[in-house]
């Protein structure tokens, strides 16, 4: 979408990875998506601090990355749900080690992250 990737003449896979989830909010998403079916406005309240704009286009991109999938039903008023595909589902037990990873790490508040499944 507008995102600047990361180049990458050495076909590096960790580049590779960074340039599909390195950015701010991916993650997030796909965390808050695991095991459920969302609509837009369920996911913008339960991740607060991101803006409406950036989620629908945070939500495109990963559309177009084969991490969501965006359903659309025909009815009145019109209703649409996201949810994982397999490559996003994939992304999950990687999401929980990373959790578990930076538990104890302190990021200036001293608070501990609640990284619980969702």
């Amino acid at each position: 979408m507008g995102r600047k990737l990361i180049e990458n003449h050495n076909e590096c896979p960790i580049t590779h990875s960074m340039n599909i989830i390195g950015n701010k909010w991916t993650s997030i998403i796909v965390y808050v998506l695991a095991n459920r079916k969302l609509r837009f406005g369920e996911l913008a309240i339960r991740i607060d601090k991101i803006s409406r704009k950036v989620l629908s286009n945070q939500l495109k991109e990963m559309e177009l990355r084969g991490i969501v999938n965006r359903e659309s039903y025909a009815e009145t008023p019109p209703r649409v749900e996201y949810s994982l595909t397999k490559k996003g589902e994939d992304l999950l037990p990687i999401l929980k080690q990373l959790c578990a990873w930076s538990k104890g790490i302190d990021l200036e508040s001293g608070d501990e992250s609640d990284c619980s499944t969702p």
